[in-house]
């Protein structure tokens, strides 16, 4: 039997009957055969690296459909991991969908297994988060020297590429191009560079027209055939932030729609930003559900199923 630990609307972890391979901050990954992966996406949420102990309600859903989203709408750029995000058309017998169907639909995906790159791709956008705190102390950002006098929130001449380490437990290390390049040979950093930049702006450039600014986001690849593959999860409320253009105004911080409520109130609760993390109070979590909610009906011009 499956056990499924829920509260309300959430999951939080998941137990299936197959060879679970992986638990990251969010998702529990499983072998299906030798070639495919059964990604599940729950509600927990991670902040400054941190699982908190409060599931936000539909999280895991929004951002599995909004990646299967994106990864249709990147299909004429990009190679990517997804087969299906319909649990009835993985392959699963009838017994194990009748078991453990409600605890998968709208929160799964089965993917080609790859082998990942061990470098997370950034890019950034406007001058925000991590970025505007080196800036004001260096007047660069990863090693991009920025024109001075930019403020904070401010659109960016052209966007940036800075890629970090990608850490199994801990933080991840922001690098430079030329250390990216030594992790993974200076053809597929540059590869996985131009990718992640037109990516972003041909992502942007869909976003803004539906009211919403992207600052900046992170992508991740794989090998597959010796090709390089989009994988993971793309443009995500996770993995990206996400502002409201009607009164965008550059100079002060932007409402949100992603889960950077949740990082704007750790900031100011006193939280150190070591495990455990704290429990967020109510508010905070319905905001936020209802913030990853309302990205997905504007990007994807429908409701969450």
């Amino acid at each position: 039997m499956i056990a499924t630990a829920q509260t309300g609307k959430t999951v939080w972890e998941t137990n299936l009957p197959l060879e679970r391979i992986g638990r990251g901050k969010v998702r529990d990954i499983y072998a299906v055969g030798d070639d495919k992966l059964l990604i599940v996406v729950t509600d927990r949420l991670s902040a400054f690296d941190v699982v908190l102990p409060s599931p936000i309600p539909f999280k895991g859903k929004v951002l599995n459909q909004i990646s299967a989203f994106w990864f249709s709408f990147f299909n004429s750029l990009v190679k990517h991991h997804l087969l299906t995000a319909d649990v009835n058309q993985m392959g699963f017998s009838a017994d194990f969908l009748k078991q453990h169907g409600d605890d998968l639909r709208g929160r799964a995906m089965l993917v080609r297994k790859t082998k990942p790159l061990l470098v997370e791709c950034v890019v950034r956008g406007y001058l925000t988060g991590s970025g505007w705190k080196d800036y004001l102390k260096t007047g660069a950002v990863c090693g991009h020297a920025l024109p001075k006098g930019l403020k904070q929130c401010q659109k960016l001449p052209e966007p940036i590429f800075t890629p970090s380490t990608k850490a199994m437990e801990g933080h991840d290390e922001n690098i430079d191009f030329q250390k990216a390049s030594a992790i993974v040979g200076p053809e597929v950093a540059k590869k996985i560079r131009d990718l992640t930049i037109l990516l972003y702006l041909k992502g942007s450039e869909w976003a803004e027209s539906k009211g919403i600014l992207i600052a900046d986001t992170k992508f991740e690849f794989g090998i597959l055939n010796n090709e390089v593959i989009l994988i993971d999860e793309a443009l995500t409320p996770d993995s990206s932030r996400f502002w409201p253009k009607d009164g965008y105004e550059p100079g002060k911080d932007q409402p949100s729609f992603d889960k950077q409520i949740v990082r704007n109130y750790l900031e100011s609760s006193g939280w150190d930003k070591k495990a455990p993390g704290p429990k967020l109070p109510e508010d905070i979590v319905s905001k936020t559900s209802a913030a990853y909610r309302d990205i997905y009906k504007r990007l994807a011009d429908k409701e969450l199923s």
